[in-house]
């Protein structure tokens, strides 16, 4: 009897990539997410807001006394409902992955953890872009300084132009690993997908 693709079970090395994805996981909860450095001739140390699973870090007082100027909201980490559930998230893939390769072996669950991290990863940046926007546009009309036409959104990844602050947002070190088990568990789906199927 020939078995379906998705019940076949997995190889020993696919089960030890989806383990290693599951201890990168762990890692990403102590470790910046994000940062966004803000640098001008007036800070040349540069200055950099760290974006954690669970809290802001970094020069965030220091941004937020100069966003006050230009009608910026302050960021507090308590304002963000993501901080709160981000670490749950994070725990929820990691345990999937033990599962995958502990207890479920099978390659349908593994395509199943896949498609949910992907998903994830975009709903992830889309949130993130939706902040921004709402950060940089959303400006108090009372504020000292005002440049008519003027919004101030970060860029989602790279390289922006503020006023006389370049704006640098980039992945920090869990970002990075985030996107490396994103890359080791599309190995595994598709090392498992060239499997042929085995026969009973």
């Amino acid at each position: 009897m020939k078995k379906s693709n998705s019940s076949q079970e997995l190889s020993k090395s696919t089960r030890s990539i989806t383990f290693v994805c599951c201890l990168l996981l762990i890692i990403v909860l102590f470790v910046p997410l994000w940062q966004i450095e803000l640098s001008a001739p007036q800070y040349p140390e540069g200055l950099v807001m760290k974006m954690y699973p669970n809290k802001l870090a970094g020069n965030v007082d220091v941004i937020n006394g100069l966003n006050h100027y230009i009608g910026m909201k302050t960021l507090h980490t308590e304002d963000f409902m993501e901080f709160t559930i981000l670490p749950y998230i994070i725990v929820f893939f990691a345990v999937c992955c033990l599962m995958v390769a502990l207890i479920l072996k099978k390659r349908k669950w593994l395509n199943t953890v896949f498609i949910m991290f992907v998903l994830f990863g975009l709903i992830a940046m889309v949130d993130f872009w939706r902040w921004e926007y709402e950060y940089g546009h959303n400006l108090n009309p009372d504020a000292a300084i005002i440049v008519p036409g003027m919004s101030y959104q970060p860029p989602l990844i790279g390289y922006k132009k503020l006023l006389n602050f370049g704006a640098y947002s980039l992945p920090d070190t869990g970002g990075w690993i985030f996107i490396g088990v994103g890359l080791l568990l599309l190995t595994a789906v598709i090392t498992e997908f060239k499997k042929k199927p085995r026969h009973e």
